[in-house]
C-alpha cells in the first residue's frame, strides 16, 4: 500500500502493540474485571478495577477510559497504576462491552466521565483524589469532561488527543479514510477491510460516500461523519468551548510528537487553554515522536531517523511522574522546566519556554517565484501553471512520506520550490503559515503542501506538510466556493509544530500539489458536497495559477 497518512498507520500500529503486550501476573492483585458502573443516563458502563493486594486504605486512583476493548489484557492499563500505589480503573465508553447500540463516538464523553468519576470518588478505595491519563481518543476523552470538571478530578495528562473534526477524521476539512477504517476495526470488530479496496474505489470514481458500500455494508459512524464536512457545531460541541477553557484550573500535562498525526488537536488544546485561560496550569512537552511515541515509548529509528539521544524518553513513564508529583506531592518531573518544552533535533538538547510565542527572534518569509523559493516579494506579477485532470486514474498526484529522509523527491505530477543556500545555522520553531494566491477553472481543490530541508549531501529530510480545503480556508466552519476565473487568496496556518537545527548549506523546498489519490477524498472542484462527487463530476481538467505572490511563513531562531 502506497501511502496510509500519519494517522491511520498510527492508529492502527496503536492498536496492535495495545493487543500484544504481555498481561502481568494477577497474584498480586485484586482485580474486578466486569464492573457496571451506573450513569444518570441509565446506561451503565463497563469497567474494570485492580489493587494491589496488601492496600487496605483508601488511595488517589487514576481513571484509564478507553473506546478500544482489546481482550483481557487491558487489565494491564490499571495494574500500571496498581503498581505505582494508586487505584486503577479502565472504563469503556458507552456500549463498548455492553450493548453497541448505545455506542456514539465522542458525543457522551462529557456526561459520562463525570457520573464515572462521581462513582469512583464514593468508593471506599477510593481517598476522593483521582487523575486521568493516556493517549489519542483517551486524550480527547479528558478534554471533554474537562468542560464540567467533577471536584474529584485533580488532574488530567492527555497525550496525542485527538480534536473529533479538527484533525479527524478530517484535516482541514478534508476527509481520511480514517473514518471508515476506524470504526470498522476498532469498534464493529468487522474482519479487516481489503487492502485493494481502497484502489478499487479510486479506480472505479465512485463517490467517497459509497465507500463502505464497497466494503459490503453501511458504516453509520462513517456515513454521520460525513454528513458534517464543516468544523460545525456538532464537532464543536465536543470539546471545551471558551467558557469552559477559561474555567479549567485544574493542572494539565499534553504531550505529543512531531510525526503524530493527531499534533494539531493536541496542540490546539493547549493554545485554546492558554488563550481563554490566562492562569492556565498546563505543560506541554514535544519532541520527535509518532502517535506511539507521544503517549508510551519512542521508536529509537523513527521512520529511518535516529533520534537524539536525549530524546529517549518514556512518555507513559512522565505521566505517571506527573501524577505522583500532583497526586501525592513527589517533585516535578525534572523535564518540565517551563510551560512549553521540546526537543530541537538534531542538537540533542530540550529547549523550554513560557509559551508559543516566546520561542522564536525571526521569521523567513519566502515567496513562490519560478520554482525558487525567493526572500523578497516579486516587483513583476507572474505565475505558474499546473493542470490536474481527475478523470485520469493511470496517474496519482500523491503525498508520499513513508520515510523522514530519504534519497530523491518523488514529485507526484506537483511543482517544486526550493530556496538559496543557507549561509548559517538556525532553528525551525514552530508551525509553517502562508497564503496561496491562484486561479481556477472550478469551484474548490483541496490542497497539499509539504516541506522537506534538502541537506547538503542531497538527501530529504521531511519536516511537515499542511492539507486542507480551498473552500474552507477562510473559515473550518462554512464553505465558500471560489469564483472559476477570479484570483483567491488563500490563508493557512494549521499546520504541525516542527523543531530542527537546520544546517549551514541546507535549503527549504515545498512541494505543492493538489490531492488525486486512494486515500483521501478527491474534490473535483464542482462545488457539490464533495462526499458525493463521482468521477462524473471530473469535466475538464483542474487548470491552476499559481501566482509568484504567493508565500509561506517559517518561525525560526538565530544566534545572536
Amino acid at each position: 500500500m502506497k501511502y496510509l497518512g500519519f494517522f491511520l498507520i498510527a492508529l492502527l500500529a496503536c492498536k496492535i502493540t495495545f493487543a500484544q503486550q504481555p498481561s502481568r501476573g494477577n497474584d498480586n492483585y485484586v482485580i474486578q474485571d466486569s464492573i457496571l458502573i451506573p450513569t444518570n443516563s441509565g446506561i451503565d458502563i463497563s469497567a474494570i478495577i485492580v489493587r494491589k493486594k496488601g492496600n487496605s486504605g483508601p488511595l488517589p486512583a487514576i481513571l484509564f477510559y478507553t473506546t478500544y476493548y482489546q481482550g483481557p489484557n487491558d487489565a494491564i492499563f490499571a495494574k500500571r497504576s496498581a503498581d505505582r500505589g494508586y487505584v486503577g480503573i479502565v472504563a469503556y465508553a458507552r456500549g463498548i462491552r455492553t450493548d453497541l447500540k448505545h455506542y456514539a463516538p465522542y458525543q457522551h464523553e462529557q456526561k459520562d466521565i463525570y457520573d464515572i468519576l462521581d462513582w469512583i470518588s464514593k468508593q471506599s478505595w477510593c481517598n476522593g483524589s483521582i487523575g486521568m491519563y493516556g493517549g489519542s481518543y483517551t486524550g480527547f476523552s479528558q478534554w471533554a469532561t474537562a468542560k464540567n470538571i467533577h471536584p474529584a478530578l485533580k488532574t488530567i495528562v492527555p497525550q496525542v488527543a485527538v480534536m473529533p473534526g479538527f484533525d479527524v477524521p478530517m484535516e482541514n476539512n478534508v476527509q481520511m479514510n480514517l473514518g471508515l477504517y476506524w470504526p470498522n476495526d476498532n469498534i464493529y470488530k468487522n474482519a479487516p477491510i481489503r487492502r485493494s479496496l481502497p484502489f478499487e474505489w479510486y479506480q472505479q470514481g465512485i463517490a467517497f460516500e459509497k465507500l463502505d458500500s464497497l466494503a459490503g455494508y453501511k458504516n453509520e459512524i462513517f456515513q454521520e461523519w460525513l454528513q458534517h464536512p464543516a468544523y460545525d457545531n456538532y464537532w464543536q460541541s465536543m470539546v471545551p468551548s471558551p467558557e469552559e477553557y477559561e474555567k479549567i484550573n485544574i493542572p494539565v500535562l499534553s504531550t505529543t510528537g512531531y510525526y503524530d498525526g493527531s499534533q494539531i488537536g493536541a496542540l490546539q488544546y493547549f493554545k485554546l487553554h492558554n488563550k481563554y485561560n490566562k492562569d492556565a496550569n498546563h505543560y506541554f512537552v514535544i519532541g520527535p515522536y509518532d502517535h506511539w511515541g507521544g503517549q508510551a515509548r519512542p521508536s529509537l529509528n523513527l521512520m529511518g531517523y535516529e533520534i537524539d539521544s536525549v530524546a529517549n524518553i518514556s512518555m507513559m513513564d512522565l505521566a505517571y511522574q506527573w501524577l505522583d508529583y500532583i497526586l501525592k506531592g513527589k517533585p516535578k518531573p525534572a523535564l518540565l522546566k517551563d510551560k512549553l518544552n521540546y526537543q530541537v533535533m538534531g542538537t540533542n538538547e530540550w529547549q523550554h519556554a513560557a509559551s508559543l510565542n516566546s520561542i522564536n527572534n525571526d521569521t523567513l518569509t519566502f515567496y513562490l517565484h519560478s520554482g525558487g523559493l525567493v526572500n523578497v516579494k516579486p516587483r513583476l506579477a507572474a505565475f505558474e501553471k499546473q493542470v490536474v485532470d481527475f478523470g485520469d486514474r493511470e496517474t496519482q498526484n500523491n503525498y508520499f512520506t513513508p520515510n523522514i529522509i530519504f534519497d530523491s523527491l518523488d514529485i507526484s505530477h506537483g511543482l517544486t520550490f526550493t530556496t538559496a543556500a543557507f549561509e548559517e545555522d538556525f532553528t525551525m520553531n514552530g508551525s509553517f503559515a502562508g497564503e496561496l494566491a491562484a486561479e481556477i477553472n472550478k469551484r474548490d481543490m483541496d490542497i497539499s503542501l509539504a516541506l522537506y530541508e534538502l541537506l547538503p549531501n542531497g538527501k530529504y529530510f521531511f519536516l511537515t506538510r499542511y492539507i486542507g480545503r480551498a473552500s474552507y480556508a477562510k473559515d473550518s466552519g462554512s464553505r465558500h466556493l471560489l469564483q472559476p476565473g477570479k484570483k483567491e487568496s488563500i490563508v493557512f496556518d494549521n499546520t504541525r509544530f516542527v523543531s530542527k537545527k537546520i544546517g549551514k548549506g541546507s535549503r527549504f523546498v515545498i512541494l505543492l500539489n493538489i490531492n488525486k489519490h486512494p486515500f483521501e477524498i478527491i474534490n473535483y472542484g464542482s462545488g457539490k458536497p464533495v462526499a458525493e462527487e463521482t468521477i462524473a463530476d471530473a469535466g475538464e481538467p483542474l487548470q491552476i495559477k499559481w501566482y509568484n505572490n504567493s508565500y509561506i511563513k517559517i518561525p525560526v531562531h538565530r544566534n545572536r
